[in-house]
């Protein structure tokens, strides 16, 4: 009876995964039949579960409405400068609040706290003006700058770094005499990559699929980003769904491949702290 209920219990488990994969791949998998599809097609009473022939033209028709490689170039540095810059400076604050003693070191750490309760949109006038005010109007670094550390990446690394390095590791490597710095690269580092995985993919997601702040600081005719690209592919007196669906299904694209380049070490991680036995 209880290896009949357990069995039972494995195949719901199995049955609800499967039905989370399906639910959030369908989205994926219905842009992709749109965009290989005409125009009309996404009208038609019983909608499209095929894909069609129409692939490349739409993909062609996207490069030649938008330059969209300039986007793509341009998300692409502002995202991967963001994600390096927050996973680099991030594990060493983190590092730094959680294993190193200073003063001040819990008062700071309440003011990156704190600084999380507080809207981005209220920063968003002060931090246009200082832009207008270095010359960063219209350029990229308006849009890198601004993200290159933050408040809940610190938080993270912090949590990370009090679970992942234990204060009795970094004691001893403080008796072998190294640094801080080594203490750091050799300790802490190693450890924390699974953890420094999870918030690149954060970083990234979030600064790749980053509208408003570009939108207001950029010009979508010079330097847009990817987002900003979309959203002229759907502006106009007429919305092409399906244009917009094919511009929308290569933004993805880059998105995936980090995904696919960092689960396995997430994966990894996951596999070293899982209870034995």
């Amino acid at each position: 009876m209880r290896g009949s209920g357990t069995r039972r219990a494995g195949l719901f488990v199995h049955a609800a995964l499967v039905a989370v994969v399906v639910a959030s791949v369908f989205p994926l998998y219905w842009s992709f039949v749109v965009s290989s599809r005409e125009g009309s097609a996404i009208a038609e009473g019983t909608p499209p579960m095929m894909p069609g022939g129409y692939l490349v033209d739409n993909i062609r028709q996207v490069f030649d409405t938008v330059d969209f490689w300039l986007a793509l170039r341009n998300s692409l540095i502002v995202s991967g400068t963001v994600t390096l810059s927050n996973v680099v400076l991030s594990t060493m604050a983190g590092f730094a609040f959680a294993r190193l003693r200073f003063p001040g070191r819990d008062s700071l750490f309440l003011v990156v706290i704190g600084s999380l309760m507080i809207p981005a949109q209220l920063g968003v006038i002060p931090l246009y003006l200082l832009v207008g005010e270095l010359g960063w109007s219209g350029r990229l670094e308006a849009v890198i700058v601004p993200g290159l550390m933050s408040a809940f990446s610190v938080f993270w690394m912090r949590q990370a770094c009090e679970e992942a390095v234990p204060e009795e590791l970094v004691g001893a490597a403080r008796v072998d005499g190294c640094s801080h710095l080594r203490t750091y690269w050799h300790v802490a580092l190693p450890a924390l990559r699974p953890h420094a995985a999870v918030l690149a993919m954060l970083t990234f997601m979030a600064a790749w699929n980053d509208f408003f702040w570009p939108l207001v600081v950029l010009d979508p005719n010079e330097a847009p980003t990817v987002q900003v690209a979309l959203s002229r592919l759907a502006s106009g007196y007429f919305t092409d769904y399906t244009l917009m669906l094919t511009g929308a299904s290569l933004a993805t694209l880059p998105v995936i491949v980090v995904f696919l380049l960092l689960a396995r070490h997430v994966v990894a991680g996951i596999g070293r702290t899982a209870p034995k036995g």
